[in-house]
């Protein structure tokens, strides 16, 4: 097959790796609004760089991967569809409810498709989780705990464009919630902290922030998301029932030290960032977007999923916005 990607940045550099070695991919087509990243990535993978997306486009490819900027997807995923092509896109479609709703419609127009990249579904541990709840091994799930905490912040200026804690970071969470557990959530009270960095006033966003949710069935999860986890990044998900509790992301390398005498040894050195630690996951979601286009598997995340996380995160802003719990019945997904 022959793969377009547009947007060479980190993890659009990484993917281009990915696709560059993969048995099925006989050539690649890259571009960026930076050439001159283009064209590194280029060189480095064997691929070949193009002016722009529209070139990318009118390459032959057989399908498109979108990792450009945030601010791009939308248009993106509809010059995709509207062009016959298969596209994987990075979350999110876009920063709001309207543009996510828009550019689902150009791809349900054109019966194309379209992979979001919510690359937690393809994660062993996140797998043996789902598992192990829709099992009944767990008995009945009472208690759902997500975190995922940043080692340090991102530049002042990605904040300004990266729609906030729970759009940007918490969504994978909230992902995580319904693929796990298989429900939906129903209510959602947020709320946050601004108390560090000024940056993150500047950007009317926070640094730090927790939410309650209540899902369909009474189980009730709590979500946190820092961007100031000085001991290193750290993603889990604890999930209690009356029969047995598991935990994802705990393993020699969590940032997480006990101070019991009897406690578990401290921590090895923890990953460095979310590409270290998701990076077969990565590679997987990739893959399993090759067999789509290929025919060979069903779309794993469509974009109807990506709506549904997009969903639980406004209703987040809007309880944080308003200090009051949000039923998600507010949020309107048409």
């Amino acid at each position: 097959m022959r793969i377009g990607l547009i947007g060479t940045g980190r993890i659009g550099s990484f993917h281009a790796g990915v696709l560059a070695r993969h048995r099925e991919v006989a050539s690649l087509v890259v571009t960026d609004t930076d050439a001159a990243r283009a064209a590194e990535v280029a060189g480095r993978t064997g691929a070949t760089a193009v002016a722009d997306a529209a070139d990318v486009l009118a390459a032959g490819v057989d399908a498109v991967v979108i990792a450009s900027a945030t601010a791009a997807h939308a248009e993106l995923i509809g010059r995709a569809a509207r062009a016959g092509l298969p596209a994987f896109c990075e979350k999110p479609i876009a920063l709001d409810l309207a543009g996510t709703l828009g550019a689902l419609r150009e791809v349900e127009r054109a019966g194309s498709v379209l992979q979001l990249g919510f690359m937690r579904r393809f994660d062993a541990g996140y797998a043996a989780a789902r598992a192990a709840v829709r099992s009944g091994a767990l008995g009945r799930l009472h208690t759902v705990r997500a975190a995922t905490s940043d080692p340090a912040p991102p530049p002042a200026a990605y904040l300004l464009l990266s729609g906030g804690l729970f759009r940007d970071c918490l969504v994978h969470d909230f992902d995580m919630l319904r693929w796990v557990t298989g429900r939906e959530v129903t209510e959602v009270y947020a709320t946050g902290s601004d108390a560090g960095d000024p940056m993150f006033r500047a950007a009317a966003d926070v640094d730090t922030a927790a939410a309650l949710l209540t899902l369909d069935d009474g189980t009730l999860a709590t979500a946190t998301a820092t961007r100031c986890n000085g001991a290193g990044y750290d993603v889990r998900m604890e999930l209690a029932g009356e029969l047995d509790q598991i935990a994802v992301g705990l393993d020699d390398r969590t940032p997480l030290t006990s101070v019991e005498d009897q406690g578990p040894p401290a921590p090895a050195e923890p990953w460095p960032g979310f590409l270290e630690r998701f990076a077969p996951a990565y590679e997987a979601e990739l893959d399993a977007f090759l067999r789509v286009v290929r025919g060979e598997s069903a779309n794993p995340c469509d974009g109807r999923e990506a709506l549904h996380a997009l969903r639980i995160a406004e209703a987040c802003e809007l309880s944080r916005g308003e200090r009051r719990p949000v039923r998600l019945t507010e949020i309107a997904d048409a």
